[in-house]
């Protein structure tokens, strides 16, 4: 939560820049990455707060990982607001300066701790229950699909362009970047605030879907368990489960689409007939899923019951304040 606060804080300043600072890097103004990774951290963060308490099992190790993910949180995002203010770049730059070089060994260890921690975390998770089965699989699903987003990043030198290429700083001094975050393309031409390149693929877009996934699966739980109260077949907790799981599939397949079509180098916005095909295909899916999920729930609550069923039954409503 301490992370958080000074997240919380960038936020603010990040905000504050963008309308009183002018200096732009690539088109846009040196304070939207700071913006983005402060909202990101703050939300990631907080949900790990939230999270990391309710595990049960090896709580000093956790707390050592939520603590590890903090710091290198800090340091990540706080050398990118630095060299944000320095009006130069924090991502992909070579530059010989002495700031510069220092910064980026740093930099890369404080990802390599990002990574770690949070993978840890995810291989902890299934040897753990919290409360319900649906709210233990989101948990478990949402880390690990934003561990695999983190290695996914991994590819944004690999995939990008590896000569080296001279751009301007915010004072129009030459700045020699290795890699960027677009495929096919170097980075620039993106659309506004995410910067996701129009013309050619970008892993940001898979990325930034995988990291926030925990978010959209416990909203998911929340609100079918906040509907169960007015929905009687949603009082079970298996058909919550079911439903939940059909979330998590549609979601996971949103991801890979979406990494698939970076990597042949694809605008999100531009998508080809085997990329649409096999969104539709994904949607069809899941709604088949879905629709399956609530019929059987539905089958099963107009089915006769007898006291004992209907009592089992009760006792796995949720309780409603």
């Amino acid at each position: 939560m301490i992370m958080v606060a000074a997240m919380s804080a960038l936020v603010v300043v990040a905000i504050f820049g963008l309308l009183a600072d002018g200096r732009e890097l690539m088109q846009q103004s040196i304070w939207v990455k700071p913006l983005k990774f402060g909202v990101s951290f703050v939300i990631h963060g907080a949900t790990l707060a939230w999270l990391l308490p309710k595990l049960r099992k090896a709580r000093r190790t956790m707390w050592t990982l939520g603590t590890l993910l903090a710091v290198a949180g800090l340091v990540d995002v706080g050398f990118i607001a630095v060299q944000a203010a320095r009006g130069t770049y924090s991502h992909f730059n070579t530059g010989t300066d002495a700031f510069n070089e220092i910064g980026q060994v740093v930099f890369s260890a404080g990802v390599v701790a990002l990574f770690a921690a949070n993978l840890l975390i995810a291989v902890m998770l299934l040897f753990q229950r919290m409360g319900e089965t649906a709210l233990t699989w989101v948990l478990r699903a949402g880390i690990g699909l934003a561990v695999m987003g983190m290695g996914l990043a991994s590819f944004m030198v690999g995939t990008a362009m590896r000569k080296p290429r001279m751009v301007e700083d915010a004072y129009g001094n030459p700045v020699p970047l290795v890699g960027g975050h677009g495929v096919g393309v170097p980075d620039g031409d993106g659309m506004p605030i995410t910067n996701w390149s129009i013309v050619g693929g970008d892993l940001r877009v898979p990325h930034f879907i995988s990291l926030h996934s925990i978010q959209v699966f416990v909203l998911a739980v929340v609100v079918l368990t906040a509907l169960a109260a007015r929905i009687s077949w949603l009082r079970s907790e298996r058909v919550r489960a079911q439903l939940t799981g059909v979330v998590i599939l549609g979601y996971a397949a949103l991801f890979i689409i979406t990494a698939w079509q970076a990597l042949r180098g694809q605008s999100l916005i531009h998508p080809d007939t085997a990329t649409w095909i096999a969104l539709a295909a994904s949607v069809v899916v899941t709604a088949l899923l879905a629709v399956l999920a609530i019929s059987a729930a539905r089958r099963s609550e107009m089915a006769p019951a007898g006291p004992r069923a209907r009592a089992q039954r009760d006792r796995r409503a949720p309780a409603v304040r």
